[in-house]
């Protein structure tokens, strides 16, 4: 199949019959994955802080630093979360947090190098945003930034704090965060430095189909570049909690709304903007579906079952999604805003299975560690 261009995939997304864009993103998926093995990862979110300055529309996690729930969190509690991932079979750990305003760099730096003097365990952590605020702080480029935080330990990086890769889009609802340049800077910068990354897209807040398009288009350019994304992971927007979703959280968002024009409740997200009752299971599908197809040259696809289910995940593995992400041991993002899904290994493996699969444990990379035989 010939490469879409955008105005193809627009097409497809407005128009396509649902079964028939899952079908041609099965096709490709098989394509790919001839052996029909479906990854997962054992791994932990650690959120070393809710404090962030970014205060985001669509964010129910973030605190300000006054705030009582605020936190930073203890080496102490850090190493028992770490030791109760490796025990639980976990290779990984993906270490996140907000923007605070009193670390600097050499906080992540001591960070890392204790985390890695005492557990040998792979560190997938600092989304671009964070990375630049470091960088910032510090008056440093981006690539110095990641190359010291190579040096100290850190991996990879996640694709968190993407959103929507439109600047339009980004002042509606992340007018302080940094723009779509700066995210596909960090990234660049990280492939060439040898540091493999992931790519995320969070729909269904208020952008249009084009803007979607213009996410994607922009994650396979780099990709055509540098070859460093390892899987992109699409994810709905969660409005619980939420000043873009009506309801406040925490001291920064208490009592604000936040309206959207031209919006229609019953409409479709392939054809309007979203209403804010969040995306619909066929949204998710047929953004996923989409994805697949577009993103040509990226090896892997993500299932969300942290915001969709493991029912819709199961479905998604035949809409193009060839992995289904992490167990997950700990959630904190996506629970904020009041949607906690929870999974074991063994749910994972049996989802896998009767959907057709071999469920397969991997790394990062998509290494397989080993095949479950549960």
């Amino acid at each position: 199949m010939k490469r879409l261009t955008k105005k193809q995939a627009l097409t497809l997304f407005k128009s396509a019959d649902l079964l028939g864009l899952g079908m041609m993103a099965d096709n490709v998926r098989k394509k790919l994955h001839p052996e029909r093995i479906v990854s997962f990862i054992i791994d932990r979110n650690i959120n070393y802080t809710n404090v962030c300055i970014n205060k985001c529309k669509f964010c129910a996690f973030y605190r300000n630093e006054d705030d009582p729930e605020a936190y930073i969190l203890s080496k102490r509690n850090l190493f028992n979360k770490i030791k109760e991932t490796i025990s639980l079979g976990g290779t990984q750990i993906l270490i996140q947090g907000g923007l605070h305003p009193k670390l600097d760099i050499d906080y992540y730096v001591d960070l890392l190098k204790s985390i890695k003097e005492r557990f040998p365990i792979h560190i997938h952590g600092f989304s671009p945003p964070e990375v630049c605020y470091m960088a910032d702080k510090a008056n440093l480029p981006i690539k110095k930034t990641l190359q010291i935080l190579n040096e100290a330990g850190l991996d990879s990086i996640p694709g968190g704090g993407a959103e929507i890769l439109s600047d339009r889009i980004r002042e509606q609802i992340s007018p302080k965060k940094i723009g779509k340049d700066r995210w596909l800077e960090v990234m660049k910068q990280a492939h060439r430095i040898g540091m493999k990354t992931t790519a995320t897209m969070m729909f269904g807040s208020v952008e249009e189909p084009e803007d979607i398009i213009e996410h994607l288009d922009a994650i396979r350019r780099l990709q055509d570049k540098t070859n460093g994304f390892t899987a992109f992971i699409p994810w709905s927007f969660q409005p619980g909690n939420t000043e873009l979703g009506g309801r406040g959280k925490g001291q920064g968002a208490r009592g604000k709304e936040f309206k959207i024009q031209n919006s229609k409740p019953n409409s479709s997200l392939a054809t309007r903007h979203l209403s804010l009752s969040t995306a619909t299971a066929v949204d998710y599908l047929r953004v996923l579906a989409l994805s697949r197809i577009y993103l040509d040259n990226v090896p892997n696809i993500q299932a969300s079952w942290v915001t969709q289910g493991i029912k819709m995940a199961q479905i998604a593995l035949r809409f193009g999604a060839n992995d289904f992400g992490s167990t997950m041991i700990e959630e904190n993002v996506v629970a904020a805003a009041g949607v906690k899904y929870k999974v074991s290994v063994r749910d994972i493996i049996s989802a896998v299975r009767s959907s057709g699969f071999h469920p397969a444990q991997r790394d990062m990379y998509y290494k397989i560690i080993k095949n479950s035989n549960l």
